[in-house]
């Protein structure tokens, strides 16, 4: 798994073959970092279920001013550490919590984000959960995205104050981008 552009493109990422985490492939987040580049540049960007960091650290490259990495597992959070602490990157936190505890925070602290991703694991209702929970919380800026992965389309749902900017399948995933209005 490597980081595919910006400033630390070409430099590989550890976790790939963490358990319990399914990473997103080379080729889906080069597409999606497509469709997101404008709104990359000096964002605040929050990493839900961030597994490696994966899609943070692609953000951190493509020169987001800081990103929140959060994680449950771990592993995960030792893996998102290890992975920045290689790049030498500072523009980063990473919390090991639950994901409705971790919105909760950020409500609680005022932070609030131009970007945030969702993958959590499949199987699950986490994304629905997620963006909701965002809404009622308001952490996410006038304007922000959204991007959600999932196994199932009929799981990401879509608040009223929100549009479908994006919406693509790669084999058996589906990538969704909402924005706030």
């Amino acid at each position: 798994m490597k980081v595919i552009s910006g400033k630390y493109k070409g430099r590989v990422l550890d976790g790939y073959n963490m358990v319990g985490t399914r990473p997103t492939m080379d080729r889906v987040k080069e597409s999606l970092f497509a469709m997101i580049q404008d709104y990359i540049p000096e964002s605040t960007v929050l990493d839900l279920f961030a597994g490696s960091g994966n899609l943070g650290i692609e953000a951190l490259s493509e020169g987001a001013e800081f990103v929140y990495f959060v994680d449950s597992n771990k592993i995960a959070v030792k893996t998102i550490e290890k992975n920045l602490k290689m790049l030498q990157e500072e523009h980063a936190k990473v919390y090991g919590m639950d994901y409705l505890k971790a919105i909760q925070m950020f409500s609680d602290e005022k932070i609030k984000f131009d970007l945030i991703f969702l993958d959590p694991p499949y199987k699950t209702d986490y994304v629905e959960k997620s963006v909701f929970f965002i809404e009622e919380k308001n952490i996410l800026k006038d304007n922000g995205l959204i991007i959600c992965e999932s196994d199932e389309i009929r799981k990401i749902k879509v608040p009223d104050q929100y549009e479908i900017k994006k919406e693509k399948k790669y084999g058996d995933k589906y990538i969704v981008i909402l924005k706030k209005m």
